[in-house]
């Protein structure tokens, strides 16, 4: 093989222990929420510039309660700003978590990818006088294609 980026196994006890983990996160983020992406849309967001604004809000607003109505929840939205500072530490983790999980996906498909295309054009070269050629007829299937003027005007 002349592409080897990552050389990676796990053994039972370290999948284990990984599914263990992952479910003891799925368990603690049980109140984390998912939405349809057209609601998320419609959702007025809070950018890095309007954090700045929010952060002043609350403090302005928590020094000067009287000026809210009885129905505004001070205490929620403190509650929702605490919340958010306990979430973005563990959300960096988990995305740069899930960043090297996705790269190392990424490698170990190229690796394999590489190889099988390296050992399939040995067998091309090869594998006539190996009686594979119907093996490696099946393993050409993935080469054809189909021009778009045939599936645009099919006969």
């Amino acid at each position: 093989m002349s592409q080897n980026l990552i050389s990676l196994s796990f053994t039972g006890e370290q999948l284990a222990a990984i599914d263990a983990a992952l479910s003891s996160l799925e368990q603690e983020f049980t109140d984390l929420i998912a939405m349809p992406a057209y609601e998320r849309r419609q959702l007025t967001k809070m950018g890095n510039k309007s954090e700045a604004f929010c952060r002043q809000a609350i403090e302005v607003l928590t020094a000067n309660p009287y000026v809210l109505p009885q129905n505004f929840d001070l205490a929620e939205l403190q509650r929702d700003l605490a919340a958010l500072d306990q979430l973005r530490p563990r959300l960096f983790r988990l995305s740069r978590l899930l960043e090297r999980a996705t790269d190392t996906e990424t490698v170990l498909g190229s690796d394999i990818m590489s190889a099988a295309l390296e050992g399939y054009a040995m067998l091309k070269v090869a594998g006539k006088t190996e009686g594979i050629e119907g093996l490696r007829k099946t393993l050409a299937a993935r080469f054809n294609r189909v021009s778009r003027a045939t599936t645009a005007n099919p006969k």
